[in-house]
């Protein structure tokens, strides 16, 4: 199997194979990170809009609504790093150089970000984009530059907070992703190569894309809208003008575009930003069970007609899942009354609710649904060392 570049831009990307990962080189240039070689049936859809009940011939009408809410993002930082030729034993002997003395030089990135709050002024990005910025600015559609606060971000989803002068901004509203259908129409809205904003149209092409090991929490859109450097944090908008996603990364096997991009969906990034709005950091949550995706296999053992779901294992004594009432071999279908498809996506729903919520799963047990609603805790600094060990 040769080679596939996932690649976030205006990060280290990543290079993988089957068997291995590697981190390539970055390469920053004109203020943009450049990489060196680089489903369940949903509820609705986002139909063409129709103008005068004719459908709309031009974009125009839905990109002048939601452009005046996105930003170019402009970071600088520094860094440090270890000088390359001191990790060499003989060069150091050869010097009498006991200690390694890291190199600190200026980093400068560029991104795109979108206003989901023009009264507070807070914008949703990527984690990415601010990574190691001493300083933020944010320009808007009408040429203001102004300086952004950092009000938190989570490099497990690569969503950040940032919060700039409220006055005179538009925010564009917020969608619901889970309503999106594979071949809903998209845009996505950003600043890429520094030029200035840029509209792109493609489709859903696919949703719920995990296991690509960009992030720690996964459950991407996958779209053909292009997305280029300088793209990330900006919106992933439905024909209705409402966000649905954050654009994040691309496939990159030949280090350019080649129609397969992803987008974190808007609803984890809005829980995402709740938590960062109002503690600063990400509580994750817990209920206490192991969990497997449902395969046909174990369909067939456990005696349902289901195709997709999640099948609790193991059930942690003294846990929130045990005082609830849950099992071995039940089945979770749906959280909150929102189908899910995998193991994935019932453990993004609970890491990323409040922690003293309660969660409706629903089970199937028996050849029967239940509903259980399970009250989240808190992982501990210990539980969480041990899942990235695992």
């Amino acid at each position: 199997m040769g080679a596939v570049h996932v690649t976030r831009w205006d990060a280290t990307p990543r290079v993988f194979t089957a068997m291995n990962r590697v981190l390539s080189a970055v390469v920053l240039s004109g203020g943009i990170a450049l990489t060196a070689g680089t489903l369940c049936p949903a509820l609705a859809g986002a139909p063409i809009p129709e103008v005068g009940g004719a459908p709309m011939q031009s974009l125009a009408p839905v990109v002048s609504r939601v452009t005046p809410g996105v930003v170019g993002i402009s970071v600088r930082g520094r860094v440090r790093e270890d000088n390359p030729l001191l990790q060499d034993p003989l060069f150091r002997r050869f010097f009498n150089l006991q200690q390694q003395q890291p190199i600190e030089r200026e980093t400068q990135a560029t991104g795109s970000g979108v206003i989901v709050d023009a009264a507070q002024g807070y914008v949703l990005t990527n984690s990415h984009v601010t990574e190691n910025g001493n300083s933020i600015e944010v320009t808007t559609k009408d040429g203001r530059t102004l300086t952004a606060k950092l009000i938190g971000r989570d490099p497990e989803t690569d969503i950040a907070v940032l919060q700039i002068p409220s006055g005179g901004l538009t925010a564009v509203p917020m969608g619901d992703s889970d309503r999106l259908q594979v071949g809903d129409f998209v845009l996505a809205v950003g600043n890429p190569f520094g030029l200035g904003q840029t509209v792109t149209s493609g489709i859903v092409s696919a949703l719920g894309r995990s296991g690509l090991g960009i992030e720690g929490y996964e459950d991407f859109i996958q779209t053909d809208a292009s997305i280029n450097p300088g793209n990330s944090g900006g919106p992933l908008v439905d024909l209705q003008g409402r966000v649905v996603g954050i654009n994040t990364a691309i496939l990159a096997p030949s280090g350019g575009n080649i129609g397969i991009g992803f987008a974190v969906p808007i609803n984890m990034a809005r829980q995402v930003m709740d938590q960062l709005v109002h503690y600063g950091q990400i509580k994750r949550g817990r209920i206490g069970v192991a969990i497997q995706d449902l395969t046909p296999d174990i369909a067939q053992a456990l005696g349902t007609t289901y195709a997709q779901g999640a099948v609790i294992t193991r059930v942690e004594p003294g846990s929130p899942a045990e005082r609830a009432g849950l099992r071995s071999k039940d089945l979770v279908v749906a959280v909150n009354g929102a189908p899910i498809h995998n193991g994935a996506e019932l453990k993004n729903h609970v890491v990323l609710a409040r922690i003293g919520d309660a969660v409706d799963l629903t089970v199937v047990r028996g050849g029967s649904e239940r509903t259980i609603a399970v009250r989240v805790d808190q992982v501990t600094v210990q539980r969480a060392q041990q899942a990235r060990q695992r």
